[in-house]
């Protein structure tokens, strides 16, 4: 009978001083999502699709960047709808990173923006919020590929690290202009 009622009264001690500790509390912080730009962020209107031509001098170039360097990629290009375009598979490349590479670059068609701005943001705590996104990648290596302030597509890289990714990708995505 003891314990029960000492039991009890710790219970309420305790209660009585979260509540108090509750009604006390500061007013959390502005989150930088709350923050409204002036300007629309990643606006860039979309165009006419890549074509296969295009695509495939720009996974060579990539492939050759890649080669140089002694690591192995999977390499996806896809159309202003994120359309499949091009994909190529170097020998060696984990097979895992194959829907990797082509994750990368629908997401980063699809936001008009790198991946590596979701991995920032999650970095940065905006989890809550990336989780919410359809088909967002918090994973560098997806490049929008943007030619004549329009987007005509996508690139994306899986293989190694993040960075070693968005190493060769940017590659590709620098050769559209």
């Amino acid at each position: 009978m003891y314990f029960r009622i000492l039991t009890v009264a710790l219970l309420g001690t305790a209660l009585m001083v979260g509540a108090s500790q509750a009604q006390q509390a500061p007013a959390p912080a502005t989150s930088p999502l709350d923050v409204v730009p002036e300007k629309m962020p990643f606006s860039e209107p979309y165009g006419p699709p890549i074509t296969l031509a295009h695509a495939k001098k720009l996974i060579a170039a990539v492939e050759a960047e890649t080669k140089k360097r002694g690591w192995a990629m999977n390499i996806t290009v896809v159309d202003s709808g994120g359309n499949l375009v091009a994909f190529e598979r170097m020998d060696g490349a984990q097979l895992a990173s194959i829907a990797v590479s082509e994750h990368k670059a629908r997401a980063a068609v699809m936001y008009r923006r790198q991946t590596k701005v979701f991995e920032d943001a999650i970095q940065k705590g905006g989890l809550t919020y990336i989780m919410t996104l359809d088909g967002a990648i918090a994973s560098r290596g997806g490049f929008p590929l943007i030619q004549g302030g329009k987007i005509i597509g996508a690139i994306g890289c899986s293989g190694g690290t993040g960075s070693q990714d968005a190493t060769v990708c940017q590659v590709g995505a620098d050769m559209v202009k």
